[in-house]
């Protein structure tokens, strides 16, 4: 008698127990659906616990991991097996927005118990619109302020504005290189690198996971960052994030 492995088995590049440096956007899109419903919920039927509810299971991911938050078990369960996996990327930005969601909701419950029912429903209505866009466009206004603030922090001509040679061994070997700061399992950065071998130009990759103390030297909040640089380092260009 002989068995079979699931198709989904090997069509899954990230195990999303143990390679939380990404996420299935699907994952964390299936995750605002959710967080988007049950403010929503909360705000009609003027049931202040469910905010109070969601922004504790939000709390326990966060702080316990993906196997202790209800949407994750049931996307990474049912969902994804069913429907395969999406683009992988950086987790960073969808964390920072379950963060402000956590925030947002149990503020939003505590002011409803303290007596400004207005000013709770007000709250967990913004909330709900912005989970719920999130979830139907893709447009995730905490990722957006993350990647914001990762491009400020990160490598820029006006921050970081040179990449030790010494860092990155050929880099002298070209008048003009990019450097890209990747994860192998994300998919933006795997779009990138195909765009950057195309150029013609030298490129040079710095695996973040293998290199956490470069990651950390040039400020890199987010995967993938690109930046063009001259033979003695100089950052001549960003182009992502």
């Amino acid at each position: 008698m002989t068995t079979t492995t699931p198709a989904t088995s090997w069509l899954r590049s990230a195990d999303p127990w143990r390679d939380t440096d990404v996420i299935d956007e699907r994952a964390a899109r299936f995750g605002q659906a959710t967080t988007g419903v049950v403010a929503l919920l909360g705000a009609v039927l003027g049931w202040p616990l469910a905010w109070g509810l969601m922004s504790a299971q939000l709390f326990i991911g966060l702080t316990l991991g993906r196997r202790w938050c209800i949407p994750c078990i049931a996307y990474f369960t049912l969902l994804q097996p069913r429907f395969g996996e999406g683009s992988l990327e950086d987790s960073r930005p969808p964390r920072l927005a379950n963060i402000i969601g956590t925030v947002s909701l149990g503020s939003a419950a505590l002011l409803w118990w303290l007596g400004s029912p207005a000013a709770g429903t007000a709250i967990a209505g913004l909330v709900a619109f912005l989970a719920l866009v999130s979830a139907s466009t893709g447009f995730c206004a905490g990722c957006e302020i993350y990647k914001l603030t990762a491009k400020l922090r990160g490598i820029s001509p006006t921050n970081h504005d040179r990449v030790d040679p010494f860092d990155l061994p050929g880099l002298d070997a070209a008048p003009r290189s990019f450097v890209e700061f990747m994860h192998p399992l994300c998919s933006e950065c795997q779009d990138w690198e195909q765009r950057l071998l195309a150029t013609g130009d030298r490129l040079l990759k710095v695996d973040v996971r293998d290199r956490p103390d470069l990651a950390k030297k040039y400020g890199i909040a987010i995967v993938p960052t690109v930046v063009a640089v001259a033979c003695n380092g100089e950052v001549l260009e960003r182009f992502a994030p």
